[in-house]
């Protein structure tokens, strides 16, 4: 599938003709973070000037919704049957930022149906000329619908952890875009680290499997670019458990600094 490409790698709302920034977050398995990590990243970049919009796109189990202690009454799910206008769903979140929040339990969107398809695409197109950057929060694995909302997106960040589980899930991953979608660039952000330093080895060791059993329909070996780790943090914990996020509760916490560090990179200002 084709997809426009960013406006700006830089500041898109420079632009004449603004269009998003589109940034595709994902992990081979559930459980990294990525949902928790997308909303702070989100925080971020809404704190350097940008206008930005989560997608949930983990159709059917999203919790984006709790990971902000939001309750809405209209998601996407009433966005698709017409029950409600793309407006009344698009709502601010505690971040500075807003969300598309999408159904739990739905199981009619487990599956990548034409229905699905159509409606998603639609409202991303809708959505891409209102804001600056907008992030897309995948579920997790290889299904077609995590690999539909993928495409969308002009960028994508694979989320992983120092486990040797996550680190294979994360290679299989990789190993699909670069098959399906032709990616010759992925993001790398390793969280939960021990010590600093460790996201860029374990980088370079995943870099290295991909360099001999991967390489994308036009012979081109897929690149990872390491955008940083985020040390683990009992502070995560504490704002996982209060529904808050980590850069509202604890700002100055490692974590915290670890995704201002991510997002400064993703915008090329590091």
């Amino acid at each position: 599938m084709m997809v426009p490409m960013p406006v700006s790698e830089t500041n898109p709302s420079k632009s004449s003709a603004r269009l998003a920034r589109t940034v595709a977050v994902t992990s081979g398995k559930g459980g990294v973070g990525k949902t928790f990590f997308s909303a702070n990243l989100a925080t971020s970049l809404s704190r350097q000037g940008l206008k930005v919009l989560v997608l949930d796109a983990d159709l059917g189990l999203a919790n984006l919704d709790v990971v902000l202690n939001l309750y809405p009454k209209i998601t996407l799910h009433d966005v698709f049957t017409g029950k409600a206008q793309l407006e009344e769903a698009i709502l601010p979140a505690p971040g500075g930022f807003h969300v598309l929040l999408a159904g739990s339990g739905l199981v009619e969107y487990s599956r990548l149906t034409p229905e699905v398809r159509e409606k998603l695409l639609e409202i991303f197109e809708a959505v891409k000329p209102r804001f600056d950057v907008i992030v897309i929060d995948t579920g997790a694995g290889i299904s077609d619908v995590v690999l539909y909302a993928v495409s969308m997106a002009t960028e994508v960040i694979v989320v992983a952890t120092p486990e040797p589980t996550s680190m294979t899930d994360a290679y299989a991953t990789i190993k699909v875009l670069c098959a399906q979608q032709s990616r010759e660039k992925m993001h790398l952000v390793v969280n939960q680290v021990a010590r600093p330093g460790d996201g860029r080895t374990i980088c370079q060791q995943l870099q290295q499997v991909v360099d001999r059993f991967v390489v994308s329909p036009t012979g081109v070996v897929p690149k990872l670019h390491f955008l940083g780790d985020i040390p683990f943090d009992p502070s995560v914990r504490e704002a996982v458990r209060k529904r808050q996020l980590l850069l509202e509760l604890h700002p100055g916490s490692p974590a915290a600094l670890g995704v201002n560090q991510v997002a400064v990179r993703l915008l090329g200002r590091a």
